[in-house]
Order: structure tokens, then C-alpha cells, then sequence
């Protein structure tokens, strides 16, 4: 199942680091979308480190899905080191996984 494939790319993200939804996507052997990142990782294993995969601008997307608490992916993320720009984005070229 695609959804293996995806959970197995974010579980390879080091912590400190993020990727895109996009990024993922394109990393996934069979083709999929952004959105579908967001989909599988909506409902993924408690092992996946699913605040790792933010937008492609850096901004949070969980903070706008129903029945999230506000901020944290970002607590989760800060504690793992990563920085916030003052619009509240993760800084993409310090924190992007290679």
C-alpha cells in the first residue's frame, strides 16, 4: 500500500528536520499527490512523526484541521530545534532534510 511508503519516508526524517508534503510525494514510488501526503499522515501509526511534513512555504496546516489543538505541531517541532520565522513558519532552508 502507497500509505507504507509514505509512513516509511517520514519515519526516515531526522528530527530537527522537515519535509513538504510535496517533498514526500515525490519521494513515494508510485505516484501521489500532496494532499494524499496529508491524508495518510492524518491517520497515521502513533511511530510516524507526522509534525515533520509541513507545507512548502514552511506554514502548519494541522492548525486548521478540525479537532487539532492549535500549535502543536509547532510545540513539537520547537522542541526538536526547529525555528519559526515571525509569521510563524518553519524556516525551510535551515530545517529541509536533503
Amino acid at each position: 500500500m502507497a500509505w507504507d511508503d509514505v509512513y516509511a519516508i517520514v519515519r526516515a526524517i531526522p528530527p530537527g528536520k522537515v519535509l513538504s508534503y510535496g517533498d514526500v510525494a515525490r519521494r513515494v514510488e508510485r505516484p501521489l499527490s500532496p494532499r494524499a501526503i496529508g491524508w495518510a499522515l492524518a491517520d497515521c501509526p502513533d511511530d510516524v512523526p507526522w509534525q515533520r511534513v509541513v507545507r512548502t512555504d514552511g506554514s502548519i496546516a494541522t492548525d486548521e484541521k478540525a479537532g487539532m489543538r492549535t500549535g502543536r505541531q509547532r510545540r513539537l517541532l520547537e522542541r526538536e530545534g526547529v525555528a519559526f520565522d515571525a509569521k510563524g513558519r518553519v524556516a525551510m532552508k535551515a530545517h529541509r532534510w536533503e
